[in-house]
């Protein structure tokens, strides 16, 4: 022990006679209720966002399921958040605090508040501002690998959209559909005691559906998909743009209807309609005339150089060079013979994440450097127009519809695949 340990605790001793010493207040020791990976998740953790959901259910008036049941379904999201913030660090994904000032401007932005404002608005309903960073970078690194891993590699074939078009009017016509859904994910190679026990779960959850329970309350009770604490709403789609799946159990039902247990790879799943509306078709598409830089990533040119060589290239724009000589110099893809231009683009023909820069831009505003699943880009806008709906806007929409059609299982099966991969220990399933 260190002399100047010592003389610190003879002058506690000094201060504080024992015999005079106030009782410690009894504190609850943390401890691990689960391992993901390298990490764990304390129940400290587990009790903040319980409570957090606790709050968010009790303002949207759902009934509270009962607390054992809710503590097992918020550790299961818990850790699926880990499994994916463990592959994000893994791979090199990350959000850094430029980025996520941005996004959170945008939040109060969106709010109509400024920065100050709404730090002080989350005070109020007890959100620490630190804490919600900190949720919000969670959040845009689970969307950026989404993006990466699953929206991207999505294909559509010719073909596909040959069958969609000849079968459209056969598919309910323009009305649009909201559903609400619960999910009883499977590990990817589910014994069948597993699968047993997940379907038993399952028809537990549909006749209590069925015999009128609120809805809500058995999603946050029994759902894995991430919408479980928004009541397993998907929101207004037509019919082929939702899942086959859940399209096919829709057009059988009236609203307020309930499915029965549907089975696919990735588990189990009951879907609600909850009402049915006549939808109309766009008579008119934005088109977008943009060209862009690329700058590719891989093993030679790493992220942070494609970005600082691409800042160069935007200064000179900026100070007076040409974009398409520039283009012509320095891009990675196949526009650069033409000075990057792509022609005109329709909503749905470039990657999430170039189309959300492109679309914030006006017409001839220069972009920062964005990031891409193909690597670094500038992008410019050259024009904008309105333009009607024809046989090849046609295709563009039947491919978008069938990417999103296909996107919520092949994210499903993504994450199944990864939580199986990841090592997981569950402690309260010990208990």
């Amino acid at each position: 022990m260190s002399k100047t340990l010592i003389l610190f605790l003879s002058l506690c001793s000094l201060l504080v006679p024992a015999a005079q010493a106030a009782p410690a207040e009894a504190v609850e020791a943390d401890y691990i209720v689960a391992v993901v990976g390298d990490g764990a998740i304390t129940r400290n953790e587990l009790r903040s966002r319980l409570e957090v959901a606790l709050r968010q259910l009790q303002k949207q008036g759902t009934p509270l399921p009962p607390q054992d049941v809710l503590e097992k379904q918020m550790l299961e999201r818990l850790i699926m958040e880990q499994v994916q913030f463990a592959y994000a660090k893994e791979s090199g994904l990350r959000i850094d605090d430029a980025q996520l000032d941005q996004a959170i401007g945008r939040i109060a932005a969106n709010n109509n508040m400024s920065l100050a404002q709404f730090r002080v608005a989350l005070e109020k309903d007890g959100i620490g501002y630190g804490e919600f960073r900190e949720e919000i970078r969670g959040e845009m690194i689970m969307a950026r690998l989404r993006e990466r891993e699953v929206e991207s590699r999505l294909a559509v074939s010719d073909s596909e959209i040959d069958n969609y078009l000849a079968n459209q009017a056969a598919s309910g016509g323009g009305d649009e559909y909201r559903l609400a859904h619960i999910l009883l994910r499977a590990p990817e190679s589910a014994t069948p005691e597993q699968l047993l026990k997940l379907r038993q779960r399952g028809e537990q959850a549909l006749a209590k559906a069925r015999a009128g329970e609120n809805f809500a309350e058995l999603t946050a009770a029994f759902s894995d998909a991430p919408d479980a604490l928004q009541g397993g709403d998907i929101g207004w789609r037509p019919l082929d743009r939702l899942p086959v799946l859940y399209a096919e159990a829709a057009a059988k039902l009236q609203a307020g209807g309930v499915s029965e247990l549907l089975r696919s790879s990735a588990g189990f799943h009951i879907v609600k309609l909850v009402e049915r509306r006549g939808g109309n078709q766009p008579a008119s598409v934005q088109q977008t005339h943009a060209r862009h830089i690329l700058i590719r990533t891989n093993e030679v040119m790493s992220e942070a150089d494609a970005r600082h060589r691409l800042e160069t290239v935007r200064e000179r724009i900026v100070n007076g060079m040409d974009f398409a000589e520039q283009a012509r110099i320095f891009s990675q893809d196949g526009s650069a013979a033409k000075g990057g231009d792509l022609g005109w683009l329709n909503p749905g023909d470039t990657v999430p994440d170039f189309e959300r820069a492109m679309d914030a831009l006006k017409p001839g505003e220069l972009s920062q450097v964005i990031k891409s699943p193909f690597g670094m880009h500038l992008i410019q806008v050259v024009e904008r127009r309105e333009r009607d709906v024809s046989a090849e806007r046609q295709r563009t929409v039947a491919r978008q519809a069938l990417r999103e059609r296909k996107l919520d299982e092949a994210y499903q099966d993504w994450l199944r695949q990864l939580r199986d991969r990841t090592y997981v220990e569950n402690r309260l399933e010990q208990q």
